[in-house]
């Protein structure tokens, strides 16, 4: 049996991404949490904490300082959290590349909706992702940065609009990765572009005596906060692959910017959760949004009614060979496939019979299947599924 060696490239580097992910962002939430902690003293002389607090982890006592000018005596190492950010980048990007670059015709075109050649839509996706991370940077030296609130919102409206656009030229699936992989390469280049750059400039005039710019400081604070609210929508869009119900709602970009919401919301509780500044309304608002986002598709994206008539199996099993058995059969003849996909087979009436529910859900309900609709499944066809399905 040949190896798939696609597949193995795809999982390694799947397993690279969470890895360093859950390191990236796992640091950029515990000093988040530990600056809000820190116990600071009335006044601070120079060479003094400005913060400091005691932990207890593991069986040991930990004392974290926090000092905004130079302490008393520099040390001289340093550990820098940067390569967690940088690992996190490659290895999605990478992973980007195997699954929806080199399979475009599969995962990222769909012909339905932008009949492109391969090379155009992997233009158009790194296009977009240079793009974001140009605007989001001009943004970052406008006279906006000292307007969080009006710069949260404009971004926020500026990604929702990006996600439309994406969901207009690729498949639904890859609109969210698109959107996924686009505030991931901003987060990175704050860390490679800002954060560790000024932080070294700091770091050097500290140790050279000379007098410090608290500009380089600010703007690496800043930029660091934005990457902390953005962390809980790029994992919503990670985890999103799974549940088709999202991206194929039919607006699948009202579904990614109420959830994305709601995970904004949830953080910044979390980011309040000690201080005295009031937190419920926060709560409360998540869950709005995640009720919003189950109604509010379902509600402005109802199916067009067409008349088909009573379905008997037969005329289902026929398109689901027509459709589906190319790539989910024992010996898959579609030439992107050594092996049924996910394990998923559909070449007996058991199965197909077994496996209702799942066909319902991924060809009539999320229309995500066929990928990137190659064989080109009809909406009547969809139609006549589902009356199958659920009216025997």
């Amino acid at each position: 049996m040949a190896i798939d060696y696609t597949t193995w490239i795809s999982l390694i580097l799947r397993w690279l991404h969470v890895i360093t992910g859950i390191a990236w962002i796992g640091a950029s939430f515990y000093f988040v949490w530990l600056d809000n902690n820190l116990e600071r003293p009335e006044k601070v002389k120079k060479g003094e904490a400005d913060g400091e607090l005691w932990s207890v982890h593991g069986g040991g006592f930990y004392h974290n300082k926090k000092y905004m000018s130079a302490p008393a005596n520099m040390p001289t190492h340093l550990h820098w959290f940067k390569y967690e950010a940088y690992f996190t980048w490659i290895s999605g990007f990478l992973l980007m590349a195997v699954i929806y670059y080199y399979g475009a015709n599969l995962y990222l075109i769909d012909k339905s909706k932008m009949a492109l050649e391969s090379w155009q839509a992997i233009s158009a996706s790194i296009a977009m992702l240079a793009g974001g991370w140009v605007v989001y940077d001009l943004m970052c030296k406008s006279p906006l940065r000292k307007r969080p609130g009006l710069f949260a919102i404009l971004l926020f409206v500026l990604f929702t609009l990006a996600a439309i656009v994406a969901g207009k030229i690729f498949s639904d699936r890859a609109a969210y990765m698109q959107i996924g992989a686009m505030i991931g390469t901003i987060m990175a280049g704050n860390v490679f572009f800002n954060i560790i750059p000024n932080q070294k400039i700091v770091v050097a005039d500290l140790i050279a005596g000379r007098p410090v710019n608290p500009e380089f400081g600010k703007a690496a604070k800043l930029r660091s906060m934005h990457n902390n609210y953005m962390t809980l929508p790029v994992l919503f869009i990670m985890t999103s692959g799974h549940y088709p119900i999202t991206y194929g709602s039919g607006v699948g970009w009202l579904s990614l910017a109420l959830i994305s919401l709601a995970g904004i919301a949830v953080r910044h509780y979390f980011n309040l959760r000690h201080t005295d500044k009031p937190k419920a309304p926060f709560v409360i608002a998540a869950v709005i949004f995640i009720i919003a986002a189950i109604t509010f598709p379902l509600a402005l994206k109802k199916p067009e009614p067409q008349n088909v008539g009573e379905v008997s199996f037969q005329e289902a099993r026929q398109i689901i060979n027509k459709h589906c058995t190319a790539c989910h059969a024992p010996n898959p003849t579609h030439e992107s496939f050594d092996e049924p996909q996910a394990g998923f087979r559909l070449d007996t009436d058991e199965l197909i019979r077994q496996n209702k529910a799942l066909i319902l859900e991924r060809t009539v309900t999320s229309k995500d299947m066929p990928l990137g609709n190659e064989t080109g499944m009809t909406d009547a066809e969809r139609e006549m599924l589902r009356v199958w399905i659920e009216e025997g």
